[in-house]
């Protein structure tokens, strides 16, 4: 008898709640997700590295994903990227100093490319090897030189990957025309050819 007189009370509370609950469900519909660690992932990262006699702590600094690739950011100046498709990582830096990235992008369009900035205001954009017919068989990596000076904050593709616009903490936007099919050096410098000084003026670069 306990037992029922329990379940009735509990029936009762559920009818004087239920307008409640269905109006927190319409104002706040609550999703709920599943969480699957990435360790294939993290573990393809070191999470030291050893310079000389000292012991460097690797932090992941930048992230950006799409369906064909994870790309993450390291202290270490490490451009760590992830094939979705075939499980594999591969790893690109910068020539010269070590320094922390600060944003990565991706864009999958005609090519897979990936555009970096760093801490001190260099921006890099790799252009991925392509499987496709007549598209880009090698890596190549085209530097944004000299425009910035200060840490890049933001970076933007346009859909067809002809435009990057970046952006650092001073409040500098520089707009990069890109027509990497016209290129031959793999690592070419993409030099400024107009604009202002100003922060709130957008810099034109083009392809040498």
């Amino acid at each position: 008898i306990s037992s029922c007189h329990e379940v009735d009370v509990f029936i009762s509370a559920l009818k004087l709640l239920m307008p409640v609950l269905a109006m927190a469900s319409v104002a706040s519909p609550v999703l709920f997700k599943e969480f699957c660690p990435l360790y294939y992932l993290l573990n393809a990262i070191p999470t030291k590295i050893q310079k000389g006699f000292r012991s460097i702590v690797v932090y992941l600094t930048a992230l950006d994903t799409n369906g064909d690739y994870i790309a993450v950011g390291s202290s270490i100046g490490m451009l760590y990227l992830y094939c979705r498709h075939l499980n594999q990582m591969k790893k690109y830096n910068f020539e010269g100093k070590c320094e922390s990235i600060t944003f990565v992008k991706l864009l999958s369009c005609f090519d897979d490319l990936v555009a970096v900035g760093t801490a001190s205001g260099r921006v890099a954009v790799f252009q991925l090897v392509s499987s496709l017919p007549g598209r880009n068989k090698q890596l190549r990596r085209f530097d944004v030189a000299g425009i910035h000076k200060s840490s890049i904050t933001a970076l933007a593709w346009s859909p067809n990957g002809m435009k990057l616009f970046s952006g650092d903490d001073r409040g500098k936007i520089v707009y990069s025309a890109l027509d990497l099919d016209h290129v031959k050096d793999p690592y070419s410098n993409l030099q400024l050819s107009g604009g202002g000084e100003k922060a709130s003026v957008l810099k034109y670069v083009a392809i040498s």
